[in-house]
């Protein structure tokens, strides 16, 4: 007996800790905190520790970084080498997000 319609897929959204825009959880750049204390970018989305949420685009993460907010989400100080780290990876990204 075939099963027809059911439920559609859940699909986890987040918070831009930025801009405030919620989208897809997969449509977001998640970082995390790890037990350690360092901030890393997490491509998997899987990695332990507190996490918070950036669109890919350049100007959230400068938003972020310029205004604490990633430091009040992830309730850390990022050092001078995490922030190092965060702006190398953001150089990398648009200037903005792409439509989420």
């Amino acid at each position: 007996m075939a099963r027809g319609g059911g439920r559609p897929k859940h699909v986890p959204i987040r918070m831009c800790v930025a801009c405030r825009q919620t989208s897809a959880k997969r449509a977001l750049v998640r970082l995390v905190r790890d037990p350690a204390g360092g901030v890393y970018v997490d491509p998997t989305g899987k990695r332990n520790g507190r996490g918070a949420y950036l669109c890919p685009g350049r100007r959230c993460w400068d938003l972020a970084l310029r205004r604490g907010a990633l430091e009040h989400a992830l309730k850390t100080a990022l050092t001078p080498a995490d922030r190092e780290r965060l702006l190398e990876y953001s150089a990398s990204l648009p200037e903005t997000a792409p439509d989420l």
